[in-house]
């Protein structure tokens, strides 16, 4: 690099038109000459075509649609103390396309607004000296050279928005200026800066006087260095790089001498390596994610992020303070391999902070010996982003080990919701055969208003269920389905038998903590015989029936992931009901029964995506149940009987534990035990052909609890 002067020595001898203390309007019907202008002179080029430009002395210059090349001079527009207004225009220069300089004595500095134009310079495309002032709108500026510079700064403000600068080295060059202690300062927004062969942004004193500058990239600006460097800072100079709302990929380098200070806010990222960085400020949801390693002096989190690298990379972040609140420290893991990402603190760590770690599903291996935080001194406080975080069959917290460091609490860790999953699908497949079949009321109406004819049938139902933690597992489970039917009488001694067939389909939504749910598609199939004695009031109903569950597991995991799997079982069971209709006065009756109904589910092995492993055994379920029906038969319309019931019964699930093993680990499901049953319903005859009923059902225990149950059916006599 070199440093090219930007004042005024003396003035060039050149063949030019001079316009002293005069305003001049030239356009393109003028030959192409060379300019200079002094003493508060003013040159208004439209669509004009000249060569060398030079204003002084307060002089201005507006170039419209004009096209200026350098010729005698190597420089396109020179302004010394003056200003210059480019629209629409094209300005090349073989050393640099524009300068913004001054006098040694007395320095005014000068101004240049540059819009929708192109301007390039061999060596800088934009050469702005001490107290200049650049404005870059929707412009392009190039340092064409293999070591060239887009922009150079040397104690000046330049502003581009929506533009490109770009160098055949670097893209901007930061370099002393003449005016001592003065700082130099760059504003981007929506602008690429690109160093081709070299750093984006260098800052170089060369041993000269330390430079301050200051360093805005706003709004979706982007720094690009052709060596992988996107602010370099050398010498004993300061850069205090703001990034608002942009994304940036690449290292920030500062020589040991040097001082650099980021601030990332508004949701900007940074990608890359900080090296020496003195201080980092982490804002409002921006992020600084890790390349490798991490070493900064002073960090401040306050609702921004550190990414330590993707999935599969580990690092370390080592920190002499950290301070700020509501930071994140976006972490990765294994711990199968042992493998995990630490934050060090060797100084004092003040702040409320929050750690994500990445789930798992294998399960871990020695998850609480390794510290994720260690912290030299300070009241710092960490937590698991979203809580405990999910590893394999458990999920476990973060705690504070000692006075400094931070472990997985591998001591009161809790089941996963992936575990929590598994449990729930294989316990639900009982509830979801017993909501499909129930009594023979609800299953199919008052069938002795049929008086013993073929028909057939059809019933929608639906079943809220509440397991408590109790049963091994909470979930609440919500089944909705359709049955037909059909049978046909076979008359046998004094009473009436019914044969017939029913099949239907049945789907469960199962709903679990922090997202996690599962679902049981059921399709069944099945034969019954009901028996009725219109003498004596006696009935008895048998089903078999044969399902096929198609079972799927859907997890929300600690770091937001979602992780599936699914299997198929079958089940066969039966159900037998006694009872009798007891005719009272007043078409009163009552109706005491009893049943016993018995499933058996096939057993599976499946995996959940993430590695999850679940196992389990053959599910049993063989339940009891004795109760009465108390109602009365209305007369209404053409003869047509309405029947209003009321139901109260007694349920006791015999079969106890059914076992699952998740990645090895053994746990218990078990909804054995008593609970009450009430319901009410309406069977009413509507035609000679087709009767109806209406049936509500509530039910609770300890472990389960049915919160409504519902069923509305049809029954119609050939």
């Amino acid at each position: 690099m070199t440093i090219l002067p930007l004042l005024l020595v003396s003035t060039h001898s050149l063949a030019r038109t001079i316009i002293d203390g005069q305003p001049r309007d030239i356009d393109g019907s003028v030959a192409t000459d060379q300019y200079l202008l002094r003493n508060q002179a003013s040159l208004t080029a439209n669509g004009a075509t000249t060569n060398d430009i030079r204003a002084e002395s307060n002089s201005s210059l507006t170039l419209n649609g004009s096209a200026v090349t350098s010729a005698v001079s190597t420089i396109g527009v020179e302004l010394v103390d003056s200003r210059a207004t480019i629209n629409g225009s094209t300005v090349t220069g073989s050393r640099a396309g524009l300068s913004l300089g001054s006098r040694a004595s007395a320095p005014v500095g000068s101004r240049a607004s540059v819009t929708d134009s192109v301007i390039t310079g061999g060596m800088t495309g934009v050469e702005v000296g001490s107290l200049g002032d650049l404005t870059l709108t929707r412009a392009v500026v190039t340092g064409s050279n293999a070591v060239g510079t887009g922009l150079q700064l040397s104690t000046g403000t330049a502003s581009a928005t929506a533009s490109t600068i770009r160098g055949g080295a670097e893209g901007v060059l930061f370099l002393p200026g003449s005016t001592a202690g003065m700082p130099s300062r760059l504003v981007l927004d929506s602008t690429l800066v690109q160093g081709q062969t070299g750093s984006a942004i260098v800052i170089d004193d060369f041993g000269l006087a330390p430079i301050l500058a200051t360093i805005e990239v706003n709004n979706g600006s982007t720094l690009v260095g052709g060596n992988g460097t996107i602010l370099e800072i050398n010498g004993t100079s300061t850069a205090n790089m703001t990034v608002d709302n942009s994304h940036l990929v690449g290292d920030v380098v500062a020589s040991s001498g040097a001082t650099a200070n980021i601030t990332l806010q508004n949701q900007s990222t940074l990608t890359g390596r900080l090296d020496n960085v003195s201080q980092l400020t982490v804002n409002s949801d921006a992020r600084w994610v890790m390349v490798g390693d991490g070493n900064v002096a002073n960090l401040a989190l306050n609702g921004g992020g550190v990414q330590f690298g993707n999935p599969g990379q580990y690092f370390n972040l080592s920190v002499e303070t950290l301070s700020g609140t509501g930071g994140t420290f976006y972490m990765h893991n294994d711990f199968t391999t042992g493998q995990v990402d630490t934050l060090i603190v060797s100084g004092n760590a003040s702040g409320n902070h929050l750690v994500a770690l990445d789930s798992q599903g294998t399960e871990p291996v020695g998850a609480g010996s390794k510290a994720v935080v260690s912290i030299g001194s300070g009241d710092a406080t960490f937590a698991l982003a979203g809580g405990a975080v999910d590893l394999g069959a458990f999920s476990y917290d973060l705690i504070k080990q000692g006075d400094n460091d931070w472990v997985l609490d591998t001591a009161t860790r809790a089941i996963s919701p992936g575990t929590q999953s598994v449990m729930a699908l294989f316990n639900a497949a009982p509830t979801v055969w017993y909501g499909e079949l129930s009594t023979l009321r609800t299953r199919m109406g008052e069938v002795r208003m049929d008086q013993g004819k073929a028909g057939g049938w059809i019933r929608a139902y639906g079943n809220k269920y509440n397991v408590s933690d109790s049963a091994g597992v909470a979930y609440k489970q919500t089944q909705q389905g359709i049955s037909i039917g059909a049978d046909a009488p076979l008359p046998m001694g004094d009473g009436q038998w019914l044969v017939g067939v029913l099949g239907g389909y049945s789907q469960s939504s199962l709903d679990m903590s922090r997202g996690t749910s599962g679902e049981v598609d059921s399709y069944y199939l099945g034969a019954y015989t009901t028996w009725l004695d219109t003498q004596s009031g006696y009935y008895f109903d048998g089903v078999v029936k044969y399902n096929r569950f198609q079972n799927e597991s859907d997890v929300r995991l600690s770091d937001g992931k979602k992780t599936k799997g699914n299997y198929d079982t079958d089940g066969i069971g039966a159900s037998l009901e006694f009872g009798r209709n007891i005719k009272l006065a007043d078409d009163y009756f009552v109706e005491p029964y009893a049943q016993l109904s018995g499933v058996m589910i096939d057993g599976a092995d499946y995996d959940l995506d993430n590695g999850l492993a679940a196992k389990g055994d053959r599910v049993h379920s063989l339940l009891g149940k004795v109760g009465t029906t108390v109602g009365r038969n209305f007369t209404w319309a053409q003869g047509k009987t309405v029947q209003p019931y009321l139901r109260a019964a007694y349920v006791h699930e015999f079969a106890k534990n059914s076992d699952v093993e998740v990645n090895d680990n053994r746990f218990s499901t078990d909804l054995s035990g008593s609970r009450g049953e009430l319901g009410a319903g309406v069977a009413m005859e509507v035609t000679d052909k087709v009767s109806m009923h209406l049936d509500l059902d509530y039910s609770n225990s300890d472990k389960i609890e049915q919160s409504w149950g519902a069923n509305m059916g049809a029954r119609y006599k050939w």
